[in-house]
């Protein structure tokens, strides 16, 4: 078999090469970067960085990194050319002997992967988080562990040709990446992947309240598990009063944000369905915490509240943290995915906005009105300050991609983190 790589020194390309020079097939490395400590073999050949349909002669299949969309070459010249194309994921999928369940969605897949991770450690399972996070799913086969929890992003499902986990989670389906899907379209079929193998008795654990997942799941053969945040839905799991409610067990929260019971509820679906203890389930769900650069809480200065949700890279994310708090300043902006910035723009309605970046000025003149524009996070910090008074929140929570001015989410999140923290007088 010859294959070619595409993106051979990124992410978990590095783990697909050298499996592949174990199983003696002939391989051919491309990419637009330098390689990465490509494996030592006469069957190991790198290819020129400047992209030729006719590397592809007699190549059976081509393994991508998420670096390349199916849009452009080198995988529009593979697809043109009738040659089969999986995913770095799908191809460790194929060769994973460990049990595992899956997570994706728009928002929410890191905190639900993690948490999932820990109710089952918490129970003695030998749990590991992998994936789109942590460990690449092609550096997993081999791994020390019992069971697996894996993040899989909209461009490591676009290609896989079987997924087939003990449970599965769809968290939401909002516009995200059409920079490089070309269309949402394109976007919501790559997350309906997640379960296109799944059969009947397997459980896909969905969002009850996201009317896209919802459509998109009737297609579905798995057993659904309606899931929400915001009440107990029929059939399902979810909230009661102050409570979560999964399987008919009752557990104690110490959050009332819709869009973080949102995801314990989930997480404990998928631990208890993989084999966790009720016990540590509850542990871990009254333990919780959100992770770095997800709504954290800097402090207060001056009596203005400033939190850190940098992660909040589409219009979804942030207007789901816009409404968790009560008389916000939200910093929008940064570099556009390709995707409908209105819904940021028209939270005008219910909070100030100071838009900075690149889409700053593409979210301004969206606005119902003028609102400051700022060149730089840190201009746009400086107006917040300025503009705010006490019991005022203070929100970073873009809406866009950091690679205008960052090389990640974050060095955005902790950017913002510094210039708050060198205010006088930061209490918390």
């Amino acid at each position: 078999m010859r294959y070619l790589l595409a993106g051979a020194s990124l992410r978990g390309m590095v783990d697909v090469a050298t499996t592949l020079v174990d199983e003696k097939a002939e391989i051919l490395l491309f990419d637009t970067e330098s390689y990465v400590s490509p494996p030592e073999a006469g069957s190991v050949t790198l290819l020129p960085k400047e992209w030729s349909a006719e590397f592809l002669a007699g190549v059976d299949r081509v393994v991508t990194s998420p670096w390349f969309s199916d849009t452009r070459p080198p995988l529009s010249d593979a697809i043109d050319a009738g040659i089969p194309v999986i995913t770095e994921a799908g191809f460790g999928l194929q060769r994973l002997s460990i049990p595992y369940v899956a997570v994706t969605g728009t928002n929410g897949k890191t905190t639900v992967t993690e948490v999932t991770t820990a109710m089952l450690r918490a129970s003695g399972i030998d749990a590991l988080a992998g994936g789109n996070i942590g460990t690449p799913v092609s550096g997993l086969r081999n791994a020390d562990a019992a069971m697996l929890v894996l993040e899989l992003s909209s461009y490591q499902l676009r290609f896989i040709d079987q997924l087939e986990p003990l449970a599965a989670a769809l968290l939401n389906i909002a516009p995200d990446h059409l920079d490089w899907h070309g269309t949402f379209a394109r976007y919501r079929d790559a997350k309906t992947r997640l379960f296109a193998s799944m059969g009947p008795s397997d459980i896909l654990v969905y969002n009850v309240d996201d009317p896209v997942v919802v459509d998109a799941v009737r297609s579905a053969r798995c057993h659904l598990v309606p899931c929400s945040g915001t009440h107990l839905p029929s059939g399902g799991n979810g909230v009661d009063g102050t409570e979560i409610v999964v399987d008919g067990t009752r557990f104690a929260t110490g959050t009332s944000d819709n869009t973080m019971l949102f995801d314990l509820v989930v997480a404990a679906t998928l631990a208890l369905a993989a084999g966790a203890e009720q016990e540590a389930v509850a542990n871990t769900i009254s333990a919780f915490t959100p992770g770095a650069h997800r709504r954290q809480h800097i402090g207060v200065v001056d009596g203005v509240a400033w939190v850190n949700d940098s992660k909040a890279t589409n219009p979804h994310a942030t207007l789901a943290a816009v409404g968790a708090f009560e008389s916000v300043i939200l910093l929008a902006g940064g570099r556009n995915k390709d995707v409908d910035l209105s819904p940021i723009a028209e939270l005008t309605s219910v909070c100030r906005i100071v838009a900075f970046g690149e889409s700053g000025d593409e979210i301004a003149r969206l606005a119902k009105g003028v609102i400051p524009v700022a060149p730089t996070l840190g201009a746009a910090v400086a107006i917040a300050r300025e503009i705010a008074v006490k019991g005022d929140t203070v929100l970073l929570s873009p809406g866009c991609a950091s690679f205008d001015e960052f090389s990640s989410y974050a060095e955005r999140g902790e950017a913002f983190t510094s210039l708050v923290c060198s205010f006088d007088e930061v209490g918390v």
